[in-house]
């Protein structure tokens, strides 16, 4: 599976909290990899959920956000996945397919936050900061 950019050690507890980044779309990748670094988290970018999932579930995210459409898994099946793997870390689901029911199956899932595309910008800065910081430590 194709991994894009990434990062081989986890940042030790004083460094940049560390976003987890799925999507199908290398574009969306590389604008969400600009924005986050810019605004000072470490970025680490998978093309689809099966990617992530070889990669080990990607131990030591403080934030995933992940695409709802991808052709592999979706986001809501890919959150629920983690979510089975007692991964810690929120998930905030992007899309640009809503629907009245995503929110829904999304918190099921253990999804944080829905946000959608294109408003990717300081709206999500926001949800990933307020994310890591409500995040129960353990």
């Amino acid at each position: 599976m194709i991994e894009v950019g990434s990062h081989h050690e986890r940042p030790s507890s004083s460094a940049l909290p560390t976003v987890y980044v799925v999507d199908d779309d290398a574009a969306v990748l590389g604008s969400l990899r600009f924005l986050l670094e810019t605004d000072g988290f470490a970025v680490r970018t998978f093309r689809s959920g099966t990617a992530l999932l070889n990669a080990g579930g990607a131990r030591g995210a403080d934030c995933y956000v992940i695409d709802y459409k991808m052709p592999d898994i979706n986001g809501i099946e890919l959150a629920g996945r983690l979510r089975e793997a007692d991964r810690g870390a929120p998930v905030i689901l992007i899309t640009g397919y809503p629907d009245e029911n995503i929110s829904t199956r999304a918190a099921a899932a253990g999804v944080k936050d829905v946000v959608l595309k294109p408003l990717l910008d300081e709206n999500l800065i926001n949800r990933i900061r307020r994310a890591i910081q409500d995040r129960p430590r353990a």
